[in-house]
């Protein structure tokens, strides 16, 4: 036999069955893979300019390379369960936004490489791509006015 709940006893009932986040543990280890994510990028950088390049060129091969980590380790399957750890320390630093370009295009690979990969690659990472262009074309104008 149903028993029918007004709107808010539902939400009552929800609220208590939902487990509670620990903020403090998550916060925490956030904290600290992203500090290893960001050490890790501070490593490839101090490597590169000891092999004598320029600023201009450390900080570019070391976002090539920190991308390139996260597409691979997306690939085996390692930076997916590094982020239901780590949560937020994972996405934010540009590897996190290699895995978000990357996990679609791996997803939708059997519907073959036009509809699948080309067309689904960029639907998490799209917006985020739309409104950077935006934004820097709004800024350039912007800059160009105010000169």
């Amino acid at each position: 036999m149903k028993t029918k709940m007004s709107p808010k006893q539902y939400e009552k009932y929800i609220k208590d069955k939902m487990p509670k986040p620990n903020v403090f543990a998550n916060s925490v280890k956030a904290f600290i893979v992203g500090g290893i994510i960001c050490d890790i990028g501070q490593l490839i950088a101090n490597t590169l300019k000891a092999q004598g390049l320029n600023m201009e060129l450390v900080a570019a091969g070391t976002a090539i390379i920190l991308v390139f980590l996260g597409a691979f380790l997306t690939g085996l399957g390692i930076y997916d369960r590094l982020g239901k750890f780590a949560g937020a320390g994972s996405i934010v630093p540009i590897t996190g936004f290699s895995n978000s370009i990357v996990s679609p295009a791996m997803e939708f690979k059997r519907e073959g490489y036009v509809f699948g990969v080309g067309a689904r690659m960029f639907t998490i990472a799209g917006p985020v791509l739309v409104f950077g262009v935006s934004a820097s074309v709004l800024v350039g104008i912007i800059h160009l006015l105010f000169k």
